[in-house]
């Protein structure tokens, strides 16, 4: 078997690390972390990678004002996620009934 050089395995999990300046939002409650949508009033802590651990960034006051902090890149102001609802920069549905509508190409 032969070995793969350094530089190339350096590359490769260069890769795969977390880049600096990503950003996650956590819910502030009791108990155990959950889907974002099981309450979406809850204030959210905002926390974002500094390349060697998770850093508080800043807290927000709900699921919409949480969207729009992980993504301003949408261009959206915080009035409008309130009236429109959260960004999730998904496709919309397909037209149907099921259950399991799959995103429009």
């Amino acid at each position: 078997m032969t070995e793969e050089p350094l530089e190339r395995w350096a590359a490769r999990r260069q890769g795969r690390l977390r880049k600096p300046g990503e950003r996650k939002a956590i819910t502030l409650g009791t108990g155990p972390q959950r889907a974002a949508h099981v309450d979406p009033d809850a204030s959210r802590m905002i926390l974002e990678w500094d390349g060697f651990a998770w850093q508080p960034l800043m807290t927000v006051d709900s699921y919409a004002a949480a969207c729009l902090a992980l993504s301003p890149s949408e261009g959206r102001s915080a009035d409008q996620a309130e009236t429109t609802g959260p960004v999730t920069g998904r496709k919309p549905l397909a037209p149907g009934t099921g259950r399991h509508r799959k995103p429009r190409p």
